[in-house]
C-alpha cells in the first residue's frame, strides 16, 4: 500500500473508531438502585479529571449527551477529560427517598457514587479532580451528591435546581414530585438548610465540594426562590455570610449577575431566563479549575 493510501485509510479508520459514548454494564457497588452508567473517553486524554454530567427529567444519558445545548462532550474533546453520563431508570432522578438522601443508602445517589469510584480506578482519575454538573433534576441530584458524598466530589456546577433535601417525600416515595418545593414554598433558615445537608452524612467533618449555583429569574418549573434557599444552604455549610463578598453585573454575559460568597460558593442569577439556564461551559470549567 502506498504511503498516501495508507494515510488515507488510517484517517478514515480513526474516524470510524473515534470516541463514542459507551455503556458500562457493571460498575460495581451494592446500591439497590441501578441507573445506567455511560462513559465518554475522548480520543486524546489530556487530563486526569472527571466530569459527571447528570440529565434532567424525561431524558437519558444518550439524549443528554447528544443535546447540542449540553456542551460537555465538546469540553471533553477540547481539554481531554473523561465524562460520565448517568442514566436514570425513572422519569426524574430520585432526590426524595430516604435511601437517596443518605450516604450509602442504596438509592440513585449511591449508584452515581459507585460510578465515580469505578471511573477513578478504571480511567486513572485523580480523586481530587472529580466534578459534577447537571440541569433541573440533574441539578437537584448534583446538590444531593454534594451532601451525601462530599468525600468524592471536588466541585459542583448546577443549573436550575433546588436545595438538597427540598424534594423529600413524606411518604418515603422514590423519585416523587414535590410541588411545595418546586413552587418555592419550602423555605427555612440557613441553619436549618445546612442541618439538612449535615444529616445526610452524619459525623462527616472533611472537606466539601465548592458549589456554583445557577438559576433563572423567571423559572416557572422550579421557582426562583429555590435559588435563595440553595444559597442559604451552602453558605451555612461553609460557615459564611449570605451577603456576597463581591457582585459582578453582566457576568458571564449580559443580564447575568455573579455573586461570590467566599471561595467556595458562587451564585449566578440569570435575569429574564426561565427553566433551565443554558450550560455555560467556560464558566463551569473555570469553576472546576479545568
Amino acid at each position: 500500500m502506498h504511503t498516501s493510501t495508507f494515510a488515507t485509510a488510517l484517517a478514515f479508520g480513526s474516524v470510524a473508531l473515534g470516541a463514542q459514548l459507551t455503556q458500562v454494564p457493571n460498575y460495581g457497588g451494592n446500591a439497590r438502585a441501578r441507573p445506567g452508567m455511560w462513559v465518554y473517553v475522548p480520543d486524546q486524554v489530556k487530563s486526569d479529571a472527571l466530569v459527571v454530567a447528570i440529565h434532567s427529567c424525561q431524558s437519558s444519558a444518550q439524549a443528554y449527551f447528544q443535546n447540542s445545548k449540553i456542551p460537555w462532550k465538546q469540553g471533553s474533546d477540547r481539554k481531554g477529560y473523561v465524562t460520565v453520563w448517568p442514566s436514570s431508570t425513572t422519569q426524574c432522578w430520585d432526590v426524595s427517598s430516604k435511601s437517596s438522601l443518605s450516604h450509602d443508602g442504596g438509592g440513585d445517589s449511591n449508584a452515581i457514587a459507585n460510578m465515580i469510584k469505578y471511573a477513578i480506578t478504571q480511567y486513572k482519575i485523580d480523586p481530587a479532580k472529580v466534578f459534577v454538573t447537571g440541569g433541573s433534576s440533574g441539578a437537584m441530584m448534583s446538590n444531593v451528591l454534594a451532601a451525601t458524598y462530599p468525600d468524592l466530589i471536588t466541585a459542583v456546577s448546577l443549573y436550575s435546581g433546588v436545595p438538597a433535601g427540598c424534594f423529600v417525600s413524606s411518604s418515603g416515595q422514590s423519585a416523587a414530585w414535590n410541588s411545595t418545593c418546586s413552587g418555592g414554598q419550602s423555605r427555612a433558615s440557613a441553619q436549618q438548610w445546612g442541618d439538612v445537608v449535615r444529616a445526610m452524612y452524619p459525623g462527616y467533618n472533611g472537606t466539601r465540594p465548592r458549589m456554583q449555583i445557577w438559576h433563572g429569574s423567571v423559572d416557572t418549573t422550579l421557582a426562583p426562590q429555590n435559588y435563595q434557599e440553595t444559597i442559604k444552604q451552602w453558605t451555612n455549610v461553609f460557615g459564611v455570610s449570605e451577603t456576597p463578598t463581591s457582585s459582578k453585573p453582566n457576568t458571564p454575559e449580559m443580564n447575568y449577575r455573579t455573586d461570590d460568597f467566599g471561595p467556595n460558593v458562587e451564585g449566578i442569577w440569570a435575569q429574564g431566563v426561565g427553566h433551565s439556564v443554558p450550560s455555560h461551559l467556560d464558566a463551569s470549567e473555570a469553576w472546576f479549575g479545568l
